[in-house]
């Protein structure tokens, strides 16, 4: 059967420099299996199929597959998707927002004036990991890190962690491998940092337990990196640049609410549009 089809580049106006995700849009009658099998396809990231909502006050529900495994909630895949639906006309703003159901729950999703989309992002916990679990880390890093990391758990599990600069950040070359088997210990996603630069954040993600070295632009990454932030008293937004390392130039845009709500936006841009036969 072909279906409508589209990957979308998040976090980028600019074609090639964002974050990839595959969005089949229209996956009524696809197994799971066949769901992971086109993720292993498509070798991105994230791969999404929007499904009807099956709960009230949503609009579309999706399915989100990394290459290995479907994961609760992702934000580039997310926004990526919404932009996808909002293009074809799938689904129309109700009052500049829509709804999407996914298995962390309902997420809001908004359009920004600048032709932005944000997403809400879910409630995180933060949970500091052991002094022992902190020089494992700097082990596989191949540094040391500035203030203690802690798990961010909002779908995704992230353990985050500041470092003194950003020039510390780009030159990393974690062992991943290492990493990946840290990764499993902990039950986590994978591991983030980032460093400040003047009111800006720099931030690399690696998830290579989940078959993703390093995320070009991850949305979950760049939640959990702010709610990490928001636990440590930032009340202020900012803007986050990720992917420099593996040839991007990602921007995501960070709010927050007076309730510790965060918001999570950035640019989209279509570059392929077509079928897949599945």
């Amino acid at each position: 059967m072909k279906r409508a089809f589209r990957q979308v580049d998040v976090f980028s106006l600019v074609p090639l420099l964002g974050n990839p995700v595959a969005v089949v849009l229209n996956g009524r009658g696809l197994s799971g299996e066949q769901m992971q099998a086109v993720a292993n396809w498509t070798n991105l990231s994230e791969t999404t199929f929007v499904l009807p909502a099956t709960v009230a006050g949503a609009d579309y529900q999706l399915r989100i597959f990394t290459p290995v495994a479907e994961i609760p909630f992702a934000g580039h895949p997310t926004l990526g998707s919404a932009h996808a639906v909002l293009e074809v006309g799938t689904v129309k703003l109700n009052r500049g927002q829509l709804v999407q159901q996914c298995k962390a729950g309902l997420v809001t999703i908004r359009a920004e004036p600048d032709g932005r989309l944000s997403l809400k992002a879910p409630p995180a916990s933060v949970e500091p990991v052991s002094s022992a679990e902190r020089r494992r880390l700097e082990r596989l890093l191949g540094t040391a890190i500035k203030s203690a990391p802690a798990v961010v758990d909002l779908g995704p599990r992230w353990l985050t962690a500041e470092i003194d600069r950003v020039e510390t950040v780009l030159s990393l070359t974690p062992d991943m491998a290492g990493l990946a088997a840290f990764s499993r210990d902990l039950g986590i996603t994978g591991a983030n940092v980032f460093a400040w630069s003047n009111k800006d954040v720099e931030v690399r993600s690696f998830a290579p337990a989940s078959g993703v070295p390093e995320d070009p632009v991850c949305g979950s990454g760049n939640a959990a990196v702010a709610a990490y932030l928001y636990r440590a008293g930032l009340r202020s937004g900012y803007t986050a640049h990720q992917g420099r390392c593996v040839r991007r130039d990602g921007v995501a845009t960070i709010e927050f609410e007076e309730n510790g709500v965060i918001w999570l936006g950035g640019h989209s841009t279509t570059c392929v549009a077509g079928t897949i036969t599945i």
